[in-house]
């Protein structure tokens, strides 16, 4: 009999890290499959229980969240050899412009920060403008250290990718008075009471504090989204998607484009120059 169990699960958290996959991304796993487990119950599992199951979360999430937690399902079935039960992704167009509610401009991004800056909470005004002029993951902050910030540059290993993040001069400048108030000496620069690197949930949670008193939307705050408009300015000012994907860390370049999406509205105007309409 094929059933999910704690053990299991357990096993298969193991394999991840030995993989050498990402916090975020083991995390991410362990939760579908838990989520999973719990809607199977004692339920032997078959093709005809995973396909129920994935129209059941068809019907409650989006095409793309469907996606993602078939991808994490898919991998656990082929940890177990149950090729049987693995599942074929959803089929989604791909959009060529970007959803004016979530795209976070720079203007609200400006608002944040005054918002932070009011609020006297300098460790996430000082986080977010070091997201947002470098385009690091959340999860990389921890290799902004003080060392990084003397050399001016972070050496960063995300997914067992290294690169190497220039930290610009502006930005090294403010940190370091940051450092000095903050009597850090040595490690990650942004760290928690305990000294231990933060959680993006907590980051998460600071931000959308913010919504607010900086009047923005709480759909556009979350700490992606300044790894977006990051990806947006720099390609708008030197339209090399190549290197803002080396830059981003990104393997493909497809992925990149995905952050690169500007707003319906633009794409409109200019269809609108066209010129091909005679009243």
């Amino acid at each position: 009999m094929r059933k999910i169990t704690n053990k299991l699960i357990r096993k298969f958290k193991c394999y991840l890290v030995n993989e050498e996959k990402s916090s975020s991304t083991i995390d991410k796993y362990i939760r579908d499959i838990t989520v999973f487990m719990e809607w199977c119950k004692e339920t032997e599992l078959n093709k005809s229980v995973v396909l129920e199951y994935k129209q059941d979360i068809v019907e409650k999430y989006a095409p793309a969240s469907v996606n993602s937690i078939l991808s994490s399902l898919n991998s656990f079935f082929a940890y177990n050899e149950w090729y049987d039960l693995k599942l074929k992704a959803l089929k989604i167009q791909r959009q060529i412009f970007a959803s004016r509610d979530k795209e976070l401009t720079k203007a609200e991004y400006e608002r944040l920060l005054f918002a932070a800056k009011q609020k006297k909470n300098q460790r996430l005004y000082h986080l977010m403008q070091t997201i947002c002029a470098t385009g690091i993951r959340v999860s990389e902050l921890k290799a902004i250290t003080v060392s990084a910030i003397k050399c001016g540059q972070a050496a960063i290993n995300c997914k067992g990718k290294m690169r190497i993040v220039f930290l610009p001069k502006q930005l090294c400048k403010m940190l370091k008075n940051y450092i000095k108030e903050n009597n850090i000496k040595s490690g990650s620069v942004f760290v928690s009471k305990n000294g231990k690197p933060l959680d993006r949930s907590n980051i998460w949670s600071d931000m959308k504090k913010l919504c607010e008193s900086a009047g923005v939307a709480k759909g556009k705050v979350f700490p992606h989204n300044l790894r977006h408009l990051f990806a947006r300015t720099y390609y708008s000012i030197q339209k090399d998607v190549v290197r803002l994907a080396d830059i981003l860390g990104h393997s493909n370049v497809n992925t990149t484009r995905i952050y690169t999406m500007e707003a319906g509205e633009i794409h409109r105007k200019q269809i609108q120059r066209l010129g091909l309409l005679i009243c």
